[in-house]
């Protein structure tokens, strides 16, 4: 089980796919091999929700987009109006309003022949809208997860700044693989001091004697869903801290649960093999999940 498993969907097979400006069927969907997102991993990415016809938390996620873009003096080539007017017209095209995650990807573009440098390309960026039925499973919430902290570490920003949501994976990619192995639903990866960071896909939160504690975030991603449940913590008193801490304070915590786009709030019952409590009386983790949803529901209400 893992934060982005999903019941297969039939309908998937026949979504139509934004390339460039054009829609095709799941089955012609294709970039070419020179491309820098394949050739290098040479891009940046987003993961959207769709809820009711809208893009939930959009602003962030097309802020964050274009931030990382220029990060890495990528052009994009389209305002984010543009960008996010495409985006609903992939979505008009396929007749979506519920229950999608939209993958917007942006890369480099074609390069005249296989060399990291920018000076290889020949045009401008590929733009790709990979718009699914995908709603998680009610396992992952209901059970929770197992969390494996792994021996590889999150990044300094002078090596590859963690806060770009780029296509260059491996380093968690890895991470994910070293969990598997050791039978964990998700790897929990520390930061170069030996503090606690991140997981591989998900921010990881911990709760102890009622306040919740997340990494400073000097080493993970500044993940929409992170930011919008420290929110709630300041809005509804919850005290929230962004903080150094360790393995040993994790597995001494009561309870803990890791944040995503895509599956929202998630909990988690242990840590390395050290149980944590699933949901119990008074449970800050159920609060916040409660509280994550019922702001989706006020900010994106169905209309007739």
């Amino acid at each position: 089980m893992g934060t982005h498993d999903v019941r297969e969907d039939p309908r998937n097979e026949q979504i139509l796919i934004y390339i460039n400006g054009r829609l095709f069927p799941r089955a012609e969907a294709t970039v070419s091999v020179f491309d820098s997102g394949f050739l290098l991993g040479d891009g940046v990415w987003e993961g959207i929700r769709l809820h009711h016809g809208r893009l939930v938390f959009g602003d962030r996620h097309f802020r964050r987009l274009y931030e990382g873009a220029r990060a890495i003096d990528l052009d994009i080539g389209l305002e984010p109006a543009q960008l996010e007017q495409e985006v609903y017209r992939t979505l008009e095209a396929n007749h979506m309003r519920d229950g999608v995650h939209i993958r917007l990807i942006v890369t480099r573009g074609l390069k005249k022949t296989p060399y990291q440098h920018p000076r290889a390309n020949v045009g401008g960026a590929t733009i790709v809208i990979i718009p699914e039925y995908k709603v998680p499973t009610p396992e992952s919430v209901t059970q929770g997860l197992r969390l494996v902290s792994v021996a590889i570490r999150r990044g300094a920003p002078d090596v590859q700044d963690p806060k770009w949501n780029s296509l260059s994976k491996l380093n968690c990619i890895a991470a994910c693989i070293q969990a598997d192995k050791a039978g964990g639903d998700e790897a929990l990866m520390l930061d170069p001091h030996g503090f606690v960071s991140t997981c591989n896909s998900t921010n990881f939160f911990l709760v102890r004697q009622g306040e919740v504690w997340t990494s400073t975030g000097d080493y993970c991603l500044n993940g929409v869903t992170r930011g919008v449940i420290i929110e709630l913590c300041h809005e509804h008193g919850i005290p929230v801290f962004q903080k150094n801490f360790s393995l040993t304070d994790v597995y001494g915590g009561d309870e803990a649960f890791v944040t995503g786009t895509f599956a929202g709030v998630i909990p988690v019952v242990s840590v390395d093999g050290r149980s944590l409590q699933l949901y119990p009386p008074g449970s800050v983790v159920k609060t916040l999940a409660k509280l994550y949803h019922d702001k989706i529901e006020r900010l994106y209400p169905e209309t007739a």
